[in-house]
């Protein structure tokens, strides 16, 4: 019990924040559509219960991940993050379909809500609530990236290094980008329909909410896939030979790869030095780019392997590396 304590204190702390303000917003939104039997509310009922559902369990997998390695499970537990999040998705998925299956029934047999200051009290109060929550994504992107940004900013380079965030962080990022935009959709549906008596606008509006919801489902279901399979880090790759290059020992690089892992980076080298050098004096250059490597962020471990120098430059910085390992 101590030790799940420990793991959790470590989860991600976005996907945390976010479950309970989605709990909160659900909440608020289902006894506002109790109430008013407005589906642009039902819609969003389901997309903030769904958002809570998979953000909590993100949050769990995320803890889960940093579990150290036993001796059934050697390699670590970091793609834990990726079969959680796989799983999650399916619970936004169903969550999707029920959305635009009730909007299309609404624009079938359009019916005219109540409550229309109840409905646009609790939209709004969610909407303060998501963009809390986003903003805090935001950051939380560039902090994992060692980016900063103040302002506006923090919008424009939480986009530009989304990709490089960690999966939670990404997960929760775009559940909130689309519960925002499907919060501000349900309260333009919603005026419409009260002042210009148009039934059917709900109904579309619902739709268009599941639609964005399944845009969620097949971008985190492929990005997770990926990274079950353990997916290269081209970034990392091109940012570390630059490294191990720097090195004057370091006459060429054979092969490297870093494979992501969850949130984990494990890096794996093949240099070309001296053949006249020592083993104490390799060992010493072992250790000295095992230190560096592992100062980089993410990285878990470091395998590195030697050869002689063949006087054949193969390390080209800026082009696709393809692993050589036989």
């Amino acid at each position: 019990m101590g030790e799940l304590f420990r793991l959790l204190k470590k989860g991600n702390k976005s996907a945390m924040i976010a479950a309970i303000v989605n709990t909160i917003i659900a909440i608020a939104k289902g006894v506002a559509y109790t109430y008013t039997g407005n589906v642009a509310m039902f819609a969003e009922t389901m997309h903030s219960l769904g958002d809570a559902a998979n953000q909590f369990f993100v949050f769990i997998g995320s803890a889960l991940s940093k579990k150290s390695p036993t001796n059934r499970f050697p390699n670590g537990f970091g793609r834990l993050v990726n079969l959680v999040l796989l799983g999650a998705v399916l619970i936004v998925g169903i969550m999707a379909f029920e959305t635009i299956q009730e909007g299309y029934h609404h624009i079938l047999h359009p019916s005219e809500s109540e409550g229309f200051l109840i409905n646009i009290g609790v939209l709004a109060f969610a909407l303060i609530l998501e963009l809390y929550v986003l903003f805090k994504a935001m950051k939380e992107v560039l902090h994992e990236v060692g980016a900063e940004a103040r302002g506006m900013n923090v919008f424009f380079k939480s986009f530009a290094n989304l990709g490089r965030a960690k999966p939670a962080t990404k997960l929760v990022f775009m559940e909130d980008m689309v519960a925002t935009s499907g919060g501000l959709l349900a309260i333009i549906a919603v005026v419409i329909s009260h002042f210009a008596h148009i039934g059917w606008i709900e109904g579309a509006a619902s739709i268009l909410i599941g639609l964005m919801m399944f845009f969620v489902v097949g971008r985190v279901f492929l990005d997770n896939a990926a990274g079950v399979l353990g997916i290269a880090d081209e970034e990392m790759e091109e940012k570390i030979g630059q490294l191990v290059m720097a090195d004057p020992d370091v006459k060429d690089i054979q092969d490297l790869a870093v494979i992501k892992e969850g949130e984990d980076l494990h890096v794996e080298l093949e240099i070309e030095i001296d053949p006249s050098l020592t083993i104490a004096a390799a060992d010493d250059i072992k250790d000295r780019l095992q230190e560096k490597i592992m100062a980089e962020k993410g990285v878990v471990d470091v395998t590195i392997e030697f050869d002689e120098e063949d006087g054949i430059s193969t390390w080209k910085p800026g082009e696709p590396k393809e692993s050589t390992n036989k």
